[in-house]
Formats: structure tokens, C-alpha cells, sequence
């Protein structure tokens, strides 16, 4: 985590530059006890990608994942506006998404974006996409630098280890848990 969304003055401090709020208040929301892991996902070539989804349209719950794509073969797909659109497999590049811990932290200013993967009808797939999570302890609010008296708090504070419960239980539903914490 540290490595990439939190070193250096440059990729410390930009999402809360952005943000304009402190420049250390996402670093000092994430503890040394915040977990992180790696799923390798493979996707075999599938006769009716017509019927086959690779993953069902979701948004991850965690705090970032960042995705290394396979260079030939696309299949990541982000929604907007009910319409899906392919995400370019493009040599040496990495997809990050905003998971929706970091939603609620920015008060919903960036969305964590809902996507799927479909099949190839000829070839097969590979990613590997590493997740960066926040610690259970931790309770996820929306940042008080972003709240005034216009900017009211958009989601319900939760803790972290409560959110998770309940995002595996929306997932298996096919609905954003983050959506439930809208006030």
C-alpha cells in the first residue's frame, strides 16, 4: 500500500490534494495492521461468452485494487449511465480502481466503479489483481475536511470489520453495500 498510493510527496499527498483536505489524512486513516492481498484470475476461452460472465458486475469493497491486465485479451468492462464499455487492454499498463472504503472516506466526490469481466470466445485470460484494504478496526466516515454545512456526510459511519460483513452478503445478491450507507 505504502508503495504505491502512499510514498513519496507526489502520490502521498495527490488524492487529498484533490480533495483539497490535509494532505496526511488518508495515511493516517490506514494502520500498519491494514491487510493486502493478491488473486490471480484466470479465464478460460469460452464457446458462448454470450452466457458465460467471467466475474458479475461489482464494485470492490476495499480501500484500492490495482489490476495488471493481460496485453491481448480484453474482458474488463466498467459501467456508467447503465451502459457497459470496454476497458482497453493496452502492453504495460495497470488499472486502478477506487474500492468503496475509499468512497465513503471521500464523501462519494470519487465513485468506486461498478465492473465485470467477460469472456473470449477464442482465448484465454490472465490478471492478477492485488487489494489494499483498511484496517477492521478502523471506522470509515467520510473525511471531516470534506464536510461544511452544504457538504453534509453522504454515507453512515460503519466500522470497518461491520462493512465487510456486509458487503459479502450484497455481493452474493448482486447489489453495493456501499449504497445501504447513504444518508
Amino acid at each position: 500500500m505504502r508503495g504505491i498510493l502512499l510514498s513519496g510527496p507526489v502520490t502521498r499527498n495527490l488524492s487529498a490534494k484533490l480533495l483539497e483536505i490535509d494532505e496526511d489524512y488518508f495515511v493516517n486513516q490506514i494502520s500498519n495492521k491494514a491487510s493486502g492481498f493478491a488473486r490471480l484470475y484466470y479465464y478460460p476461452p469460452c464457446p458462448r461468452p454470450d452466457l458465460v460472465l467471467g466475474l458479475r458486475p461489482h464494485s470492490d469493497g476495499n480501500l484500492l485494487t490495482i489490476l495488471f491486465v493481460d496485453d491481448n485479451v480484453g474482458g474488463l468492462q466498467v459501467q456508467r449511465d447503465g451502459k457497459w464499455y470496454n476497458v482497453p487492454a493496452k502492453p504495460h499498463t495497470l488499472v486502478i480502481n477506487l474500492g468503496d472504503c475509499l468512497e465513503i472516506m471521500n464523501n462519494g466526490i470519487f465513485r468506486s466503479p461498478v465492473h465485470r469481466v467477460v469472456t473470449n470466445t477464442e482465448k484465454e485470460r490472465l490478471s492478477l489483481a492485488v487489494f489494499y484494504a483498511v484496517d477492521e478496526e478502523t471506522v470509515l466516515e467520510p473525511a471531516p475536511g470534506l464536510l461544511d454545512d452544504k457538504r453534509p456526510p453522504r454515507y453512515r459511519k460503519m466500522m470497518t470489520k461491520d462493512f465487510v460483513a456486509g458487503l459479502y452478503e450484497h455481493f452474493r445478491q448482486g447489489k453495493r453495500f456501499v449504497d445501504t450507507l447513504k444518508i
